[in-house]
């Protein structure tokens, strides 16, 4: 096998994983904190949204709600952020989706709502976690890919008579 072959099929790895891997590593949505008692307030934060681009707006879904929160002030760290008050919620797994003010996604986050008294309040929940196991796993399918057009295009070794 040519050298020039090799590294081709390195390159097509490499320039398919620049293009599948942005789209899952610039989405960024935090809920803080990522657990808050019955009537508790939570921030939501899209990290990646343009003041300049609009108010973004987060979609709250769950157990009993299904609302949108509209943004309300830039976010220290840069975006745009929004309370929520828990008040009235039920117990349970919430799930906030962020579209900025120009239409394109911010990514999601979760946060639970637990009983007064019940779990410490978290760190923040974010989408980090998430976002690297996509890199990852397209990391990995770019590596198979690869490997696969690299042995498909092997030729057999000529015996020399």
């Amino acid at each position: 096998m040519k050298v020039s072959t090799a590294l081709c099929s390195a390159a097509l790895g490499v320039g398919l994983g620049t293009l599948l891997l942005p789209g899952a590593a610039l989405a960024d949505t935090t809920v803080s904190p990522a657990t808050t008692p019955v009537g508790g307030t939570v921030v939501l934060t899209a990290t990646t949204c343009n003041p300049k681009s609009g108010d973004a707006l987060f979609r709250v879904t769950g157990p009993n709600r299904d609302q949108n929160v509209r943004s309300t002030t830039a976010a220290a760290g840069g975006g745009l952020s929004a309370e929520l008050f828990t008040a009235g919620f039920t117990l349970g797994t919430y799930t906030v989706a962020a579209t900025c003010g120009d239409g394109s996604s911010a990514g999601s986050a979760t946060f639970t709502v637990t009983p007064i008294g019940g779990a410490p309040a978290g760190s923040g929940g974010d989408s980090r976690e998430t976002g690297a196991l996509a890199a990852g796993g397209t990391l990995l399918g770019t590596a198979v890919a690869g490997a696969v057009v690299l042995f498909r295009r092997r030729r057999p070794v000529s015996a020399v008579a």
